[in-house]
C-alpha cells in the first residue's frame, strides 16, 4: 500500500514541482498539501488558489491545532530565530507528521516529494526515522535547476507569486529569515502585518527574549524614515553589483528575470527552512 504527498509552500519551487509531477507522472495519485500557520501573506493564499486551478485538484490545508500566538506563549513569549526554529517544528513539521502518521500506522509506505533543485547541492530535505516515509527529490534526480523551474511556471501559465515583486521567499509575514529590505516591503505593502509583527516583538523583548526579528535592530528602529532610506540605498547598491556580475553569463532568453534569490542572499539571514520556503 502506498501514498504519495507533495507539500507546497506558496513559493515558486514547490509550485513548479507540483505542476511537473502532474505533467510527468499522471499515474500517481498525489495528495498536495499546505501547512498553514495562519500568518501567511495574502498573496500566498491567492497563489495557492491559482495553483489549484492548474493542478485540477484541491490543495489540502494542514492547520496546526494551536496557532503562532499560542506557541509563543508556551516559549515564554520568546520569538523564533535561526537558532531556535520552534515555529517550523510546531507549525509545520508536527502537523505534517501527524497527517502522514495516520497512513504509516495503517502500514502504508508514504512517498514525500520535495522541491530541492539540481543546482542546490547545499540543501537537505527532511528525513524521517520511519523507514516507510521516503523522501524523493525529483528535480535533483531529473536535473531541473532554477531556470527549469521558471520555465515550468511560465509554460503552465501559473507564473510567479506576486510577492516576488518585493520579497524573495514565501512563509509567515514576519519570518525571521526576511532581509531588511523585505521588512521595508512588508511595511509598505501590508502595514497592518508589519504592526502585528512589531507588537509581537515588543511583547517578546518585554519578556526578556534574546531575539528580535532582525539581528541588532528592532522593527521600531528599522521603520524610522532615515533608516528606511538607508536600507533602500544599500539594496540598490547590491542590485547594481548583481547586474554587473550577471552580465558575464547573462541568458538573453530570460533577460526579464532578475535572480532575486541571489540579490537577497548577500544580506544577513540566508539559509531558510525548506519546508517553509520551497
Amino acid at each position: 500500500m502506498e501514498k504519495h504527498v507533495l507539500g507546497v509552500s506558496g513559493g515558486k519551487d514547490s509550485a513548479a514541482l507540483a505542476i511537473y509531477m502532474r505533467q510527468h507522472h499522471p499515474e500517481l495519485d498525489i495528495e498536495y498539501f499546505f501547512t498553514d500557520t495562519g500568518e501567511e501573506l495574502p498573496e500566498v493564499y491567492e497563489f495557492l488558489t491559482k495553483l489549484e486551478g492548474a493542478l485540477g485538484k484541491p490543495i489540502k490545508r494542514l492547520n496546526p491545532q494551536r496557532d503562532f500566538k499560542f506557541w509563543m506563549r508556551e516559549t515564554n513569549n520568546f520569538l523564533p530565530s535561526p537558532q531556535q526554529r520552534w515555529c517550523t517544528q510546531r507549525l509545520k513539521l508536527i502537523p505534517f507528521k501527524k497527517w502522514v502518521g495516520e497512513w504509516l500506522d495503517k502500514g502504508y509506505t508514504v512517498f514525500s516529494y520535495v522541491a530541492i533543485r539540481s543546482d542546490e547541492d547545499y540543501r537537505e530535505a527532511f528525513q524521517s526515522t520511519n523507514v516507510k516515509l521516503k523522501t524523493i527529490l525529483p528535480f535533483r534526480i531529473d536535473g531541473i535547476d532554477k531556470e527549469g523551474v521558471l520555465d515550468i511556471l511560465d509554460n503552465s501559465g501559473v507564473g510567479l507569486p506576486e510577492y516576488y515583486d518585493w520579497r524573495s521567499r514565501s512563509g509567515c509575514t514576519f519570518c525571521f529569515f526576511q532581509q531588511k529590505i523585505e521588512w521595508v516591503g512588508l511595511k509598505e505593502h501590508h502595514p497592518e502585518a508589519f504592526e502585528h509583527a512589531k507588537a509581537l516583538e515588543k511583547t517578546a523583548t518585554a519578556s526578556g527574549s534574546p531575539f528580535t526579528w532582525n539581528q541588532n535592530e528592532t522593527l521600531a528602529e528599522l521603520e524610522r524614515p532615515e533608516r528606511v532610506e538607508q536600507i533602500k540605498k544599500d539594496f540598490e547598491i547590491r542590485l547594481e553589483r548583481y547586474k554587473g556580475k550577471s552580465n558575464k553569463n547573462k541568458n538573453y532568453l530570460r533577460e526579464d528575470i532578475i535572480d532575486i534569490d541571489e540579490i537577497y542572499s548577500v544580506d544577513e539571514g540566508n539559509g531558510s527552512c525548506n519546508i517553509c520556503h520551497k
